[in-house]
């Protein structure tokens, strides 16, 4: 495994960081649960052969990731970097913020976490939550008790808010340790802002980095962008994000333990892009800008739907007719999708929750709408 400094905070991270949203989980009574064993053999895998950066948040895996990471991690907690984040919930406050973190200590079963978030923020929760309510000096005061070793925040805005929320904390006398951010070949908005606060000391972490799945399946993308024999699409989109020099860690969501083994395989390879190839891969992107009209990253903010609707399930299939070309393949997934029970945009009823929280600000009803219509023709 390759590891780097991670900006100024003076630990090293793997190239690879192992993102727990997407744990293995089985239904009992109607109720998901995460599948322990399963996640205690990835986790150990990882371990094992290098990762040292776990990320993961209260509500992911029916709220059930943080305590599934915790006993995973157990035997060796103290060799490795806990990533959790903070609900940012109107009007909680101080007390608030600390009942948050209290919670996650408690379901991670340590003591510490190594880099607490402020969970998915904008320019106005920035503005209008954690400064007006003093949620800085909270993060502040539990790093001085040594409950959390690094101030951090995950994002989902326009970039020019990075800068903004950087600066502003800096001058409030707590500093941003490191950031979260989308990035990967076909989305690179953030790309100035991550060389800016890698410049300011802040350690860099990418999700996203295989597009939402847009790039896991095999295409023959690397060939037509360099004129080179192909390789992996997910193994360009790993090595396009860990060849940024300003970024350093790629954090994926993995499902599974030969999900697990091809990641690490991909971030333990010497064979990284020159400076010259990730500059070439970066312009000949403009090739493939139409991989974007529909960026559904996967991350189920929007779930539960009311009506039950899979929308990132809809979405991913959408993926496979557009992007991928698989339009009669695509077509029978729909077909098996409705066959079991699937809704659709017909049950829709139009309550707009799913915009609401979709951290992307995709206009999901109408995108939605298209996408059925097409893929039941």
């Amino acid at each position: 495994m390759n590891y780097r400094e991670f900006g100024k905070t003076g630990e090293k991270i793997s190239a690879l960081g192992f993102g727990c949203m997407r744990f293995p989980e089985y239904k009992k009574d109607e109720k998901n649960y995460v599948d322990q064993d399963k996640v205690d053999e990835m986790i150990a895998y990882a371990y094992e052969n290098g990762v040292n950066y776990f990320d993961t948040a209260p509500y992911y895996c029916n709220s059930g990731s943080e305590a599934a990471l915790g006993h995973a991690v157990k035997n060796f907690r103290d060799k490795i970097l806990i990533s959790t984040k903070c609900p940012m919930d109107k009007g909680m406050g101080q007390d608030g913020y600390r009942k948050h973190l209290e919670r996650s200590l408690t379901r991670l079963g340590t003591d510490h976490i190594d880099f607490y978030h402020f969970w998915g923020i904008n320019r106005g929760t920035f503005n209008d939550l954690i400064l007006a309510e003093g949620l800085l000096e909270a993060a502040q005061k539990a790093k001085e008790e040594g409950l959390i070793r690094h101030i951090s925040f995950s994002f989902h805005d326009h970039p020019s808010a990075i800068q903004h929320i950087v600066d502003t904390a800096e001058e409030r006398g707590v500093k941003m340790e490191s950031m979260l951010c989308q990035y990967n070949l076909l989305d690179r908005a953030n790309e100035e802002m991550i060389r800016y606060v890698n410049e300011k000391g802040l350690g860099t972490v990418a999700m996203g980095p295989v597009g939402g799945g847009r790039l896991a399946a095999p295409t023959d993308l690397y060939a037509k962008l360099t004129g080179k024999a192909s390789i992996a699409t997910y193994e360009l989109a790993f090595k396009f994000c860990l060849g940024n020099p300003n970024l350093n860690c790629a954090l994926s969501g993995m499902q599974n333990l030969d999900m697990v083994q091809k990641n690490i395989k991909v971030a333990s390879d010497d064979t990284a892009f020159s400076a010259e190839e990730w500059e070439q891969l970066g312009v000949a992107m403009e090739e493939i800008k139409k991989f974007s009209e529909l960026y559904c990253t996967g991350c189920k903010y929007c779930q539960p739907c009311p009506v039950e609707i899979n929308i990132p399930r809809i979405f991913e299939i959408w993926t496979y007719y557009n992007v991928y070309g698989l339009k009669d393949h695509a077509k029978n997934m729909m077909r098996d999708y409705i066959r079991h029970g699937g809704k659709t945009f017909a049950d829709c009823k139009q309550c707009g929750l799913c915009e609401k929280k979709c951290p992307q600000h995709l206009a999901i009803r109408e995108n939605l709408e298209k996408v059925c219509k097409i893929l039941a023709e």
